[in-house]
């Protein structure tokens, strides 16, 4: 039974609040196995990129699973040198080929490199042609979307970003909300390492909801009204990611989660990126 917990973007489209990721998941059988797992465990929103070199297989495993195109909502993310070399359309173009789809329900600019600006407005041209369904950015701070969105003709329906409580961006959550820009976590459970998953804090409430430490992040994400992400090629832990709908945090846990903040990053700074 697919997962119905879904968060109103700002042009009407309907994104499922819990996804998968696939990061540093493999080209073939690893991507194409847990994206079929994925969506027999309930999911409904797959989380690419040019960059991880898995769209191909992503594709696969949605043929694989049997579940209509249609029913799924599929996100890839334009890369740094395609829009440096002026490849925007074409890039976009190669995503849809190696998915094997013909249009992307969520188009993102992965990172705010320096033509940001000129990327945005052929993504508005993919989005009036109806190829994508949505368009957004991922790691834009602030003061990037403070330069953007004067100059849109479509405002920006996501902003991706690496969040978890850790690193809760309240200052770009209040931002975004104001501006009506849906948030999305990218490494909710703290990426390679895990030391969220091992913090006392997240454990101590976990063990009192019978609950494992990764589905006590994705529900605080969920209550938060912070679309999510988190990735496993693991079906047990596919499974349980998606388990996470028969219990709720308290205000005061989560209060002690947010208390964790301490701005600390596990992925690249948006502000200091070299790629």
């Amino acid at each position: 039974m697919a997962i119905d917990d879904r968060t109103r973007l700002n042009n009407g489209v309907d994104i499922p609040s819990v996804g998968l990721g696939v990061f540093r998941s493999h080209e073939g059988k690893e991507t194409e196995q847990a994206v079929a797992w994925a969506l027999e465990a309930g999911y409904r929103h797959i989380d690419t990129a040019k960059v991880y070199k898995n769209e191909k297989s992503v594709g696969a495993g949605l043929r694989a699973s049997g579940v209509p195109r249609k029913e799924v909502f599929l996100t890839t993310k334009i890369w740094n040198d395609d829009m440096r070399d002026n490849r925007q359309l074409k890039s976009f173009e190669e995503s849809l080929e190696k998915m094997g789809v013909e249009y992307i329900d969520l188009y993102l600019i992965h990172w705010p490199v320096a033509n940001f600006l000129a990327t945005w407005q052929i993504l508005e041209e993919i989005h009036a042609s109806g190829r994508a369904k949505a368009i957004g950015v991922s790691n834009f701070q602030i003061h990037h979307l403070d330069k953007l969105l004067p100059l849109v003709k479509v405002k920006p329906a996501v902003d991706q970003v690496e969040l978890h409580p850790y690193l809760t961006q309240l200052p770009l959550r209040q931002y975004l909300a104001e501006k009506n820009i849906a948030i999305e976590s990218w490494s909710p459970l703290g990426g390679q390492g895990g030391a969220i998953l091992r913090d006392t804090e997240v454990a101590a409430i976990a063990a009192s909801h019978h609950k494992s430490p990764a589905q006590v992040i994705i529900r605080w994400n969920l209550q938060n009204g912070i679309i999510v992400i988190p990735k496993s090629v693991h079906k047990e832990r596919i499974v349980e990611n998606a388990n996470v709908y028969d219990f709720e945090l308290t205000a005061a846990e989560l209060a002690r989660l947010n208390a964790l903040n301490r701005d600390r990053r596990f992925g690249p700074d948006p502000e200091n990126f070299n790629f």
